[in-house]
């Protein structure tokens, strides 16, 4: 039996190692601190080591149990509500605020998928909308209005 070997993936892993090294070197020029009192390069270290670390396990993975890929058509649908929520998110965050801003991306991701009924979209754009609010402005504190000027407030 004949392994192949997965040029895609060893392609991906290859990227994935790239960026993460260099995420990982870029951190060098800054303080990385100690574990109980991190400088500002830690978590840029981190996360590029363990991207890093991803692509190697990709690429390993690619040359021992490689296999065919199959694509199915693309999904223009789901990139153009997608495309259409993180702009949407960019331009509007200031003007309409960070709770209105937060539902409608989150309700256009949902509705991405043809799978997703109407009711459980809204449930789950309200669950997020809740959740990023308690992590970003309340948990983290980060200064972003939550109603914003073009709606009066």
């Amino acid at each position: 039996m004949e392994r192949r070997r997965s040029t895609p993936d060893v392609l991906a892993g290859a990227i994935f190692m790239v960026i993460g090294g260099a995420f990982a070197v870029g951190s060098l020029g800054y303080e990385l601190g100690t574990p109980l009192r991190m400088g500002p390069g830690a978590f840029p270290m981190l996360v590029g080591a363990i991207v890093a670390a991803l692509g190697l396990a990709i690429v390993v993975k690619g040359l021992v149990a490689g296999e065919a890929i199959t694509f199915g058509s693309i999904p223009w649908r789901a990139i153009g509500a997608i495309v259409l929520a993180v702009v949407f998110f960019g331009t509007t965050v200031r003007g309409l605020g960070f709770v209105p801003t937060c539902a409608v991306t989150a309700l256009l991701t949902a509705l991405a998928s043809t799978r997703v009924r109407l009711l459980t979209a809204v449930a789950v754009a309200a669950g997020l909308t809740v959740a990023a609010t308690l992590i970003f402005v309340v948990g983290l504190q980060l200064r972003i209005p939550l109603w914003g000027p073009w709606l009066g407030f």
